[in-house]
């Protein structure tokens, strides 16, 4: 039986909503992710980049993985994405259903 201590949920921001559709799209083929959430409405992102106070809009990737898929994860984000240096945060899971915990499993294994 997979544990919730097995997977990650990732953050990651993109510059627009088609590059944002293009890396879910892509992560869930190759099964890096199971799943993946899309903000379709924006997020304000408020930043430092090079000195300078930035403020853009975003939309914001919610990806579901394993812990075993995530540098390949990381490696494909990084490869499809459009910024220097994109956000990309994995945060461990506490707990989670067990038959939603399993599909998690089956779909990136």
């Amino acid at each position: 039986m997979a544990a919730a201590s097995d997977f990650r949920l990732v953050l990651v921001t993109c510059a627009d909503l088609a590059e944002a559709r293009k890396i879910a799209r892509t992560v869930v083929e190759k099964q890096l992710a199971a799943c993946v959430n899309i903000l379709t409405i924006p997020v304000e992102s408020v930043y430092n980049w090079k000195g300078k106070i930035e403020s853009t809009s975003e939309h914001l990737l919610i990806i579901k993985t394993s812990v075993k898929k995530l540098a390949a994860l990381e490696k494909e984000v990084l490869r499809l994405h459009s910024y220097d240096t994109p956000e990309f945060i994995a945060i461990p899971l506490e707990s989670g259903s067990a038959a939603y915990l399993a599909w998690l499993a089956e779909n990136t294994s």
